[in-house]
C-alpha cells in the first residue's frame, strides 16, 4: 500500500503499510481517531491553510479523503489579488511569504471548490479571513451553513482594516469582538478555531479571550513576522517588506505556545478545549513534538512545496512514533509530556478516550457553554 493510502477510513495506521520508498511500516495497528469538539477525525494530521488552496493540488499525491482534514486557503467575501511580487523569500530552515490572502471570494469558493473536496470525501475546515468584525461574521454565517464544512478555522491573523491595520490576534479586544462576532453567527452549528498569533506577549492572554468568547477550539500558531534584506540590490526581499515566517525555524516556537496553553488549561486557567498544532512540522516526530505539548491535531504546511505528500507521510511516521513509544492509542498521548510520570513509557489506558473530558485537548465544549 502506497502512502497515498495511508491511514484507512477507520483511523488506524495498518501493520505492514508501506512508505514512499517501500519500506514496511513495522507498526501495528494504532488507533489515530481524534476530536475537534463534536468533529471526530478519522486521523490527527490535516493540510494548513494557505499551502495547498483548497486541496485539489494535492490530489495527484495523495488521497484527500485518507486525512484528519483538509484546511482550506483563508476565503474572503471578494476576490483579491493580493500583494505585488516577490512574495517569497528563502530563509535558512523556512521561508518568508507575502502572498495577502489572495483568493477568488466566497462565492467561488462555495462554487467549485467545496463541491470537489465534497465528491472526494474529504473532511473540511475552512479557513476564513475579513477586513472586519462583520465581514468575518457574514462568512461564517454562510460556511457554516454549507454542506461538507465540517469546521471553521478563523484567521485572526491578517490586518483588521477598520483599526489602521491592526493584527486582530494580537489585540484581545480585536480578538474577542471577532470570535464572538463568528461564535454568534455560527450558533454552534460548527466548531470555531480560533487561529493564533506568536507575535505577542502573553498568548495565553489571547487564548482566553478567544475561548470566553466562544471558540471552541485554538489553531496554534500561525507565522511569525519577518523580513529578509536582499544584499545585492540593497533593498527588501519581498515587495511587501515584511512578510510570515514558516518552516522547521519556527517548530520550537509553536511547542513552547501549545504547552504554555495546555498548561494553563490544566492548572484551571483556561477552560479546557482542543488545540490544533501548527508549525514547521516536516516529520513524524516532529508532529510528536506538538501532540505531546498538548495538541490534539497537527497541520502539515510549508513542507508540502518540496514534497506534496507530506500530510499523508507525516501520518504514517507519527503512527510508527506512537507505537514505538508503547501508545496503542493517538489520544493518550496528546499532553502526555506535562504528566510527572512522563519519562515512563506509557501502557494500555495512560490517557483518555476521545470526548471523555480527561484530556484537555480532545474534549468537546459542553452544550450551551
Amino acid at each position: 500500500m502506497s502512502v497515498t493510502e495511508a491511514g484507512s477510513r477507520s483511523g488506524g495506521v495498518p501493520a505492514g503499510q508501506e512508505d514512499r520508498e517501500g519500506r514496511e511500516a513495522l507498526v501495528p495497528e494504532i488507533d489515530l481517531r481524534t476530536r475537534i469538539g463534536p468533529l471526530e477525525l478519522t486521523g490527527p494530521v490535516l493540510t494548513a491553510s494557505g499551502c495547498a488552496a483548497a486541496g485539489r493540488e494535492l490530489a495527484p499525491f495523495l488521497d484527500v479523503a485518507g486525512l484528519g482534514a483538509v484546511v482550506t486557503k483563508s476565503v474572503l467575501r471578494a476576490p483579491r489579488s493580493g500583494r505585488g511580487t516577490p512574495r517569497m523569500a528563502e530563509t535558512p530552515s523556512g521561508m518568508l511569504n507575502s502572498i495577502g490572502l489572495q483568493g477568488p471570494g466566497i462565492e467561488a469558493f462555495c462554487a467549485h471548490d467545496l463541491p470537489w473536496l465534497r465528491e472526494h470525501g474529504a473532511t473540511v475546515v475552512a479557513s476564513i479571513a475579513g477586513n472586519d468584525v462583520e465581514e468575518f461574521a457574514e462568512l461564517a454565517d454562510r460556511l457554516a451553513g454549507e454542506p461538507g464544512v465540517g469546521a471553521l478555522e478563523v484567521n485572526i491573523s491578517c490586518p483588521n482594516v477598520a483599526n489602521r491595520g491592526l493584527v486582530f490576534a494580537c489585540d484581545p479586544d480585536a480578538a474577542e469582538a471577532v470570535i464572538g462576532g463568528v461564535a454568534e453567527a455560527v450558533a454552534g452549528r460548527v466548531p470555531v478555531l480560533a487561529k493564533l498569533s506568536p507575535d505577542v506577549t502573553d498568548i495565553v492572554a489571547i487564548a482566553r479571550v478567544c475561548l470566553d468568547a466562544g471558540a471552541d477550539g485554538l489553531s496554534m500558531i500561525n507565522t511569525l513576522l519577518g523580513m529578509v534584506i536582499d544584499t545585492t540590490t540593497l533593498r527588501p526581499a519581498l515587495a511587501g517588506v515584511t512578510g510570515g515566517l514558516s518552516g522547521p525555524a519556527i517548530r520550537p516556537v509553536a511547542v513552547r505556545c501549545v504547552w504554555q496553553v495546555h498548561a494553563a488549561m490544566r492548572a484551571g486557567l483556561l477552560r479546557p478545549a482542543p488545540i490544533v498544532g501548527i508549525g514547521g512540522v516536516l516529520t513524524g516526530l516532529d508532529a510528536l513534538q506538538l501532540v505531546l505539548a498538548g495538541a490534539c491535531a497537527v497541520q502539515v504546511g510549508t513542507a508540502t512545496f518540496h514534497d506534496p505528500s507530506a500530510p499523508a507521510r507525516v501520518r504514517v511516521e507519527l503512527g510508527e512514533a506512537l507505537a514505538r513509544r508503547g501508545f496503542t492509542r493517538f489520544a493518550d498521548a496528546v499532553g502526555f509530556a506535562h504528566r510527572s510520570e512522563a519519562s515512563t513509557l506509557p501502557g494500555p489506558g495512560t490517557g483518555a478516550a476521545p470526548g471523555t473530558g480527561a484530556v484537555p485537548g480532545v474534549v468537546p465544549r459542553p452544550a450551551g457553554a
